[in-house]
């Protein structure tokens, strides 16, 4: 993406990144600093493990906008490529600020411009998790 990623969302990815590589396919981690807010897994399509992930990191999202107690920025891992820009789209609204995925579909453009789009921080790692 045009953006890079600042220190403070690079320290919350490798976090992020780190327990990805834990969770059975298809995982999403959303986290901010070392707080795993929300995990989806397991799942068929890459964009249903993006919606488990935040609906189990809503309430604790809410709650830290209300009451901020850092200000680290919140950011998604995934341990496989996103397929289509759905998950850069949704994951953007959700208030995620960057991304770390491997990155090798063929459809990465359309990724990398909606991140563009949203001036989200994209990293393609270039390694696969996929724990199965």
């Amino acid at each position: 993406s045009k953006r890079a990623p600042t220190a403070e969302e690079i320290y919350s990815l490798n976090f992020a990144w780190n327990v990805c590589k834990y969770v059975k396919s298809n995982a999403i981690v959303l986290a901010q600093g070392t707080l795993t807010h929300g995990i989806g897994a397991g799942q068929m399509s890459r964009i249903d493990s993006l919606n488990i992930a935040m609906q189990k990191a809503r309430t604790r999202v809410q709650q830290l906008q209300k009451n901020p107690t850092h200000t680290l920025p919140l950011v998604l891992a995934s341990d496989a490529f996103f397929p289509f820009r759905d998950c850069v789209d949704e994951a953007a609204k959700f208030g995620v600020t960057a991304i770390m995925q491997p990155g090798g579909s063929l459809r990465d453009q359309e990724s990398i411009d909606a991140a563009n789009e949203h001036n989200v921080a994209l990293i393609f790692t270039g390694i696969r998790h996929f724990r199965h």
